[in-house]
C-alpha cells in the first residue's frame, strides 16, 4: 500500500483491536503418512478450485443467470444507482427494477436462493473434508478459503434476506408480524453447515440476526487463522486480506463499529494489491476487468460456458462497448442515475467513467476504445467495466474478464464510517478526506459536521467508487436509506421511477416456495411479498409496463 500515508490508516490506534489475539493455536494430535497427506491435500485443493467455478455458473435458460456477478447486478437492480435503458425491450433484469414477480412462486425468488445454497454446499463438500487438528498447513490454508467463501455467501444472504420495518412493513410493539400473525423480524435464513444432515435440512429454522452473526464470525475468525497456509496465490481465491475485508463488512452490518475498524485496517495493511489509479481505471483495454486490481475477484475465461454462450454473462450485461450482447448491440445501456451523476465533482476523476451529457463541463472528455460507439451510446453511459483486452466484436476474449468480488477501497470506506462512528466526526471526515485527495480528487473538501451528515458524505463517496459492484444494496437497507428514482430529468424508465420514504420493501428479499417444500420450518415465517406495493412517480398514465414475454416466468 505505497499511494497514500499511512498516517490515514492509523487514526487513534488506541480504538484498533487486535482481531487475531482472541484465536487459540491448533496443535495437530495425530500424524499422518505423507503418502497420505499428499493425496487429501491434492483432492481437497480439486476440490476448493470447484468453488471458483461454481461463482460462475449459467443457465441458457434464463439470460439473467450467470453467478455471482449476476447477484451484484440483481442488488444494483434493486437500488437507484444503477439505470438500465428500457428501449430495446431486452432487459432481462426488469422485474428486480420494477418490483414485479418478486414473490415465493417466480424464478427470481428461486435464483437468488438456489444459487447462493448451491455455493455453500460446494463450500460445505471442502470444509467436510478437512479435520484442522490432522491436517498439514496447506490444507490448513485450503479450509481457510473454504471457510472464507461459506462467509462470503451467508454475510450476502443474511442482509438480503434479514427482515426489516420499512415503509410497506411495519413495526409494531417491537415485532413484524406476517400474515400467519409471526413474528419475523430480524428473520435471516436457515444456517446449512457440513454437519448438517439431511433429516436436518428439512426442519431447519430461518437464523435470528444474532444466530447467524455468531456463526459467520467463528468461520471468519478461523479463516483468518487457516489462510495463511493457503498457496494458491490466484486472486479467484479469498485470502488473509479478504478475510479482514469479510470480517469489516460483517461487524458493520452488526453495528460493532470498533472491530469493524479494526478489520478493515487489517484487510488493507495484508492487501496484496494497490489502490486503483487513474490510468488503471480508465484504461481502455485492462479498465475494471483485471484480477490482479482486486483484493478478490471472480475470472471468467474463454472455456467457461457463460462466454460461450456469446451473451449471458458480465460483459454482455455490464460493458457498454461492445458490439455484442446485451448492454451494447443489445441496446440495453447501462448508466449512472443522473442525480448521483451529477453529485460528483468536476475535479473527481472518477466522474469521466461516464459519459458527460450535452453542454457540461466534462463532455468529450471519457476516453472510449472506439470514439464513433462512443458517440452513439447515451448521457449517462458506462465505460467502468471495460471488455477483455478492449475486444469489441470477439466474445470469447471480451467476456474472459475478472469482476471484483472485493476490492482495498472499500475497506477504506468501511474505515471512514466505523471511525466515524467510534473517533467522532471529524476523524471519519479527515479518513476520508486524506483517501480523496491523495487518491481521488486534489479539490476534494465537504462541509459535513454532524455525525448524520458525514455518514451521508461517506456513504455517497462509497457508492459512486463501488457503482455497479453489487455493494450500495448493503448500505441502503443498513442504514434505513430512501430511494429516489422519480424526479425532474431521471433517466430511470418511467416504470420504474419509485420513490420511497425508507429503504425499499423489495429489499426484503422473499424465501422461494421449493425451500418452503423442503423446508417446513420456514413456512410460517415467511417473509411477505413486496411484489407492486410501489406506483411509480407522476401520474397513472406514465406508467408503461415492461413487456413479460422477454423472460420466461415459471
Amino acid at each position: 500500500m505505497k499511494l497514500i500515508s499511512k498516517s490515514i490508516f492509523v487514526l487513534a490506534l488506541g480504538a484498533t483491536t487486535v482481531l487475531t489475539s482472541c484465536i487459540d493455536e491448533v496443535t495437530p494430535t495425530t500424524v499422518a503418512t505423507q503418502d497420505m497427506v499428499e493425496h487429501s491435500a491434492s483432492s481437497q485443493t480439486a476440490m476448493l478450485y470447484g468453488i471458483p467455478s461454481a461463482m460462475l455458473t449459467v443457465n441458457t435458460d434464463y439470460h439473467f443467470w450467470f453467478g455471482y456477478s449476476s447477484m451484484m447486478v440483481i442488488r444494483d437492480c434493486l437500488t437507484a444507482d444503477v439505470v438500465r435503458d428500457q428501449g430495446t425491450g431486452y432487459d432481462n433484469f426488469w422485474s428486480w427494477e420494477q418490483n414485479a414477480y418478486m414473490g415465493r412462486d417466480y424464478n427470481r425468488a428461486s435464483y437468488t436462493w438456489n444459487y447462493y445454497y448451491d455455493l455453500i454446499n460446494a463450500a460445505n463438500n471442502v470444509i467436510s473434508s478437512v479435520n484442522p487438528e490432522e491436517s498439514t498447513e496447506e490444507q490448513l490454508g485450503i479450509l481457510g478459503a473454504a471457510l472464507a467463501y461459506r462467509a462470503l455467501a451467508y454475510t450476502d444472504l443474511a442482509q438480503m434476506y434479514e427482515v426489516k420495518a420499512n415503509d410497506i412493513l411495519p413495526e409494531t410493539d417491537g415485532k413484524i408480524l406476517n400474515s400467519k400473525g409471526n413474528d419475523i423480524k430480524g428473520l435471516t435464513v436457515p444456517i446449512i453447515t457440513e454437519e448438517t444432515t439431511e433429516e436436518q435440512s428439512h426442519n431447519t429454522p430461518r437464523a435470528t440476526r444474532d444466530e447467524i452473526f455468531a456463526f459467520i464470525e467463528n468461520d471468519l475468525l478461523n479463516a483468518v487463522q487457516y489462510l495463511p497456509g493457503l498457496t494458491l496465490s490466484d486472486r479467484t481465491f479469498p485470502h488473509l486480506d479478504c478475510a479482514y475485508g469479510l470480517l469489516a463488512r460483517l461487524y458493520l452490518w452488526h453495528g460493532d463499529y470498533a472491530k469493524a475498524y479494526a478489520a478493515a485496517i487489517n484487510a488493507i495493511d495484508n492487501a496484496t494489491t494497490n489502490f486503483m489509479t487513474r490510468s488503471t481505471a480508465l484504461n481502455t483495454t485492462s479498465g475494471f476487468n483485471t484480477a490482479s486490481d482486486f483484493m478478490w475477484a471472480g475470472q471468467f475465461s474463454k472455456e467457461n460456458r457463460a462466454v460461450t454462450s456469446g451473451i449471458i454473462n458480465w460483459t454482455s450485461w455490464m460493458s457498454n462497448e461492445t458490439f455484442f450482447g446485451y448492454a451494447g448491440a443489445g441496446g440495453v445501456w447501462v448508466e449512472i442515475d443522473a442525480n448521483l451523476y451529477h453529485k460528483i465533482s468536476d475535479t473527481d476523476w472518477r466522474k469521466l467513467m461516464w459519459k458527460a451529457p450535452e453542454g457540461t463541463a466534462l463532455e468529450g472528455q471519457t476516453p472510449f476504445i472506439d470514439s464513433d460507439w462512443g458517440e452513439s451510446m447515451p448521457e449517462y453511459s458506462s465505460v467502468k467495466f471495460r471488455p477483455g483486452q478492449g475486444e469489441m466484436s470477439d466474445y470469447s476474449v471480451s467476456a474472459s474478464v475478472a469482476f471484483p468480488v472485493m476490492r482495498v477501497e472499500e475497506m477504506v470506506f468501511i474505515a471512514a464510517e466505523a471511525a466515524a462512528r467510534t473517533q467522532g466526526p471529524a476523524a471519519g471526515l479527515a479518513f476520508l478526506t486524506d483517501f480523496m485527495h491523495a487518491c481521488r480528487d486534489e479539490s476534494y473538501n465537504s462541509n459535513a459536521s454532524t455525525l448524520d451528515e458525514v455518514i451521508e458524505e461517506i456513504i455517497l463517496q462509497k457508492r459512486i467508487e463501488l457503482w455497479g459492484e453489487g455493494q450500495t444494496f448493503f448500505d441502503i437497507k443498513r442504514l434505513n436509506m430512501p430511494v429516489t428514482r422519480g424526479y425532474t430529468g431521471s433517466n430511470h424508465d418511467p416504470s420504474f421511477q419509485f420513490n420511497t420514504t425508507t429503504f425499499p420493501g423489495w429489499m426484503n428479499l422473499v424465501i422461494p416456495r421449493n425451500e418452503e417444500n423442503n423446508n417446513g420450518a420456514t413456512i410460517d415465517y415467511a417473509t411477505p411479498d413486496p411484489s407492486d406495493k410501489y406506483t411509480p412517480w407522476g401520474s397513472e398514465e406514465t406508467r408503461c409496463m415492461f413487456p413479460r414475454r422477454v423472460l420466461k416466468l415459471k
